[in-house]
């Protein structure tokens, strides 16, 4: 298990990124948060097996069709906060 942090830059407010971060980590069994920046950008905690987080990083770099993703800066942590569910948080 890990977990990372991830910094999305690029057009991705607006184009429901933040919904399909939610669907692609449930999908892969990821959990976590994700939340719209001040700066324009989404920032998401995301925790799992390391193939299944690999996998929805893949997917967080293509986004949602309307989105453009500019820059993706990750973190990533041995220490997990052992997450429950995946949200959206406002």
């Amino acid at each position: 298990m890990q977990q990372l942090e991830i910094k999305v830059t690029g057009k991705v407010q607006g184009v429901g990124f933040r919904y399909f971060v939610k669907n692609k980590a449930n999908e892969f069994d990821i959990k976590g948060w994700v939340r719209n920046t001040n700066d324009g950008g989404v920032f998401i905690v995301a925790e799992g097996e390391e193939s299944d987080i690999n996998t929805f990083v893949d997917w967080v770099n293509q986004g949602p069709q309307l989105s453009r993703i500019d820059k993706l800066t990750i973190n990533r942590f041995d220490k997990l906060s052992r997450f429950k569910v995946f949200e959206i948080r406002f």
